[in-house]
């Protein structure tokens, strides 16, 4: 019997010493559900990257009231470490008839490239897929129903306001878009061009969530270790 509780007493010491040997291990973050929470955690990740970036330079992001109006010397500097320096190397053009375009160097371009792995791919998925509309309502612009509609909210537009018919008052406006039929015109063309576009830039839109879910996962990951004891 009293074997048996040396032991038990002994078995007990071990557990109580082994815990405090190996403390435990910080819970797992989950990636967290909700596209705007999950958006948090990646801006959060970055600011994170790029300060701790800027910080290697002696440099800090200024507040709002610390930005000076005018460009200084010190302004140019940090404005060229955090966004990089000319010439920019990144480019995308859209069918809109706009360039966008980036840096590969400065503290944010290092800051994706550890979140998403491939800057130049997420650069170019991540302007197609927030110019999508953009994209459907350029194709609206000129497709035979969209013209033949504001043909005659135009028309509407200037017999009842008797003014210039791009600066009609809200109450024109709410009749004119009916009688001409340009609300239920837009909502059907728009819908339809939208679907056509995302099917044309299926690419980008894999790139846009396979990267995203990289960046998540790196995220998690980068503000676990930065709460780990």
């Amino acid at each position: 019997m009293r074997l048996i509780r040396a032991v038990c007493i002994a078995t007990v010491a071990l557990l109580v010493t082994s815990c405090a040997d190996h403390p435990t291990a910080p819970p797992h973050r989950e990636i967290p559900v909700g596209e705007q929470a999950q958006d948090d955690l990646i801006k959060s990740a970055q600011l994170a990257l790029v300060t701790r970036c800027l910080s290697g330079q002696g440099l800090t992001v200024p507040s709002l009231r610390q930005r000076p109006k005018a460009a200084t010397a010190e302004d140019k500097q940090f404005q060229a470490a955090y966004f990089g320096t000319d010439p920019r190397e990144l480019s995308f053009s859209l069918p809109t008839g706009y360039t966008v375009t980036a840096n590969t160097d400065g503290c944010l371009a290092n800051a994706q490239r550890f979140l998403y792995g491939d800057q130049k791919r997420w650069f170019e998925a991540e302007v197609a897929v927030n110019n999508l509309r953009a994209e459907a309502q350029a194709r609206m612009a000129t497709h035979p129903d969209y013209r033949a509609a504001m043909a005659r909210w135009k028309r509407c537009a200037g017999h009842l306001s008797g003014t210039r018919p791009d600066h009609p008052d809200p109450a024109v406006t709410n009749r004119c878009n009916r009688e001409s039929g340009l609300t239920e015109v837009e909502s059907r063309l728009e819908s339809t061009l939208l679907a056509k576009v995302r099917t044309e830039r299926r690419e980008q839109l894999t790139a846009y969530r396979e990267l995203r879910t990289i960046a998540l996962q790196r995220a998690v990951n980068l503000t676990s270790d930065a709460k780990a004891p």
